[in-house]
């Protein structure tokens, strides 16, 4: 058997190596680097994809998260809802606009924000009345989409804007609505370890809010007005690479396919776990892209035996994530305590995840199955 990758880029790249080529060579001789034709194009096809009305590509997942933030005006005083259980992107941006995060703890089963935690702890902002609750982020962790008929229901009945963090979610559905298109907002990554990655940094906005849209495209370049040289608010230099553009453009043609090979291949990991491990829980009408297999160990040190075993055995296996957001160092002073939220420090504790990738082969999931279910 060949050496197992985590995510194996190597092989999209063999399978889709003409129309890449072919995309990238269009570009270099057409000589549009940046804001291309093929940026647009992109930007028409993740519209149809998703069913938003409109997207908004950029320089990255952490710029797709925080432009939406500085459009809406969040700023200091202000409190966004963010889940414990992810990547510190999610949190930082409220950080860079002067806002502070309010951590929210995870479900148990799919691991993602726990409507009922996010409902107490918005009460608990508002009897506190030092903070404005204004937003909620809401991750689609791991590929599968966060609850949005409870989460909406929550933002609705208190008066908050809901993005959503679809940087993992990229595929997922909720019955027929796919990831990205839930909130007032939605963004994604392109970061290439993503189930649609590029070859590089690069991220999207989605919104189906006209007005919201105009905002995002000042705001990505510079906050410009009518002209390059006319800026009418402060925004970033944050634009998709249009060489970035056309590598993705094969790579979401190719999406479904890749898309339903993952989910054939969690299958496969769940029938040859079974009894061992906790495999991943997709709720009923919920459709997840499996961006990632994660399974849950028993304690921290299962875990740490278990990840030795398989390293011993040749298979690449990594921690998402070994520390909650609340007990990061940079959120010291916000003063949360190991305890506060018990599920996701318990996750932080215990998970671990599998190679997955739209190309893994059946005997290499076969292969790790049986290493896993001699431990």
């Amino acid at each position: 058997m060949e050496k197992i990758q985590f995510n194996d880029l190597g092989a999209q790249y063999a399978a889709l190596k003409e129309e890449i080529d072919a995309g990238i060579a269009d570009v270099i001789a057409g000589s549009h680097f940046i804001s291309g034709p093929q940026v647009e194009e992109l930007e028409k096809e993740l519209c149809a994809f998703t069913g938003r009305r409109y997207c908004v590509t950029c320089g990255n997942g952490t710029d797709a998260l925080r432009m939406p933030l500085m459009a809406w005006g969040i700023q200091k005083g202000d409190a966004v809802f963010v889940p414990a259980f992810t990547f510190y992107a999610s949190s930082e941006v409220v950080s860079l606009c002067g806002a502070t995060p309010v951590f929210v703890d995870s479900r148990v089963d799919t691991f993602n924000m726990d409507p009922e935690d996010l409902q107490k702890k918005v009460a608990q902002v508002k009897a506190e009345g030092k903070l404005t609750p204004r937003a909620v982020i809401a991750v689609d962790l791991f590929g599968q989409p966060a609850q949005f008929p409870e989460i909406e229901a929550i933002a609705k009945e208190n008066g908050l804007l809901i993005l959503e963090d679809a940087a993992q979610g990229f595929g997922g559905k909720i019955g027929e609505r796919a990831a990205c298109s839930f909130g007032d907002a939605s963004a994604t990554s392109f970061f290439p370890a993503k189930a649609l990655g590029c070859y590089g940094d690069g991220g999207a906005v989605f919104t189906d809010d006209p007005e919201l849209y105009a905002l995002l495209k000042s705001i990505r370049v510079h906050g410009k007005g009518s002209m390059k040289y006319e800026n009418i608010r402060v925004g970033l230099n944050s634009r998709l690479d249009t060489l970035q553009a056309a590598i993705l453009l094969p790579k979401l043609h190719a999406f479904p396919k890749e898309n339903e090979h993952r989910n054939h291949a969690a299958q496969r990991y769940a029938a040859g776990l079974q009894g061992k491990f906790q495999t991943p829980v997709v709720r009923a009408g919920y459709h997840s892209s499996f961006g990632y297999f994660t399974l849950k160990a028993e304690s921290e040190a299962q875990r740490t035996q278990v990840m030795d075993a398989l390293k011993e055995a040749g298979i690449p296996s990594i921690i998402y994530y070994p520390c909650p957001l609340h007990l990061q160092k940079v959120y010291a002073p916000l003063g949360y305590q190991e305890g506060d939220l018990p599920v996701a420090e318990k996750l932080a504790k215990t998970v671990f995840s599998l190679p997955m990738h739209g190309y893994i082969q059946d005997q290499t999931v076969d292969y790790i199955c049986r290493v896993l279910q001699k431990l």
